[in-house]
């Protein structure tokens, strides 16, 4: 099988990504409306992107209507958290994943309870095992999608899964995309050094 994407639909060409590109991070997203009103969704077009400065990108497409809640509200506040999602959040995390109407709560909506951040104003999700406190760092147009890159302006890590300073992913337990509605749990992690090579001195 080959495929030319010039010659098949957008929308072809993004079940073949998303069913190829896998496992792919889930960044829980939540917001704060120019109303008060939260706003929490899941992106998997979701990737760090350097640690000095500390960036991270969210990919977030346009709809027919407009931008997406979370753009909307990151573009009027210029800040948002991350939530990773864990086993226990996957069926919560899907809830909110519809096309619900600006300035519903999926906080509420999904039984999800809020915890307040420390440098943004956007509130965290209580039982995410990770948070990142983010504030918008620029927006990249990408045709029919916003790339948006935000500077972590602060980490939580539940105590019980950081192990020598870390996460321990088999603690963590995160949850990944897959294509169409699958969804993955990391339950195994298979270890492989890297090869230490010398390096020529001038």
């Amino acid at each position: 099988m080959f495929v030319d994407p010039g010659t098949v639909t957008p929308s072809a060409i993004y079940r073949l990504m998303i069913s190829i590109i896998v496992p792919r991070p889930i960044a829980f997203v939540s917001t704060l409306g120019e109303t008060g009103v939260p706003n929490l969704a899941p992106f998997s077009y979701f990737a760090p992107l350097a640690s000095d400065p500390p960036l991270i990108a969210i990919s977030i497409n346009t709809r027919a209507d407009g931008p997406k809640d979370t753009l909307r509200n990151i573009r009027a506040s210029g800040e948002f958290v991350v939530n990773i999602v864990d086993e226990p959040l996957l069926d919560r995390m899907v809830q909110t994943s519809g096309e619900w109407p600006y300035e519903t709560n999926e906080f509420e909506l999904a039984g999800i309870a809020t915890t307040p951040s420390d440098l943004v104003k956007a509130p965290g999700v209580a039982e995410s095992p990770a948070r990142l406190e983010c504030r918008l760092e620029r927006e990249v147009p990408l045709g029919d999608t916003t790339l948006v890159i935000g500077k972590i302006q602060r980490i939580h890590v539940r105590d019980e899964i950081v192990v020598d300073g870390v996460a321990d992913a088999l603690r963590l337990r995160p949850v990944g995309r897959l294509g169409g509605n699958g969804y993955t749990v990391v339950r195994e992690v298979v270890r492989r050094d890297r090869p230490r090579v010398a390096r020529p001195t001038t």
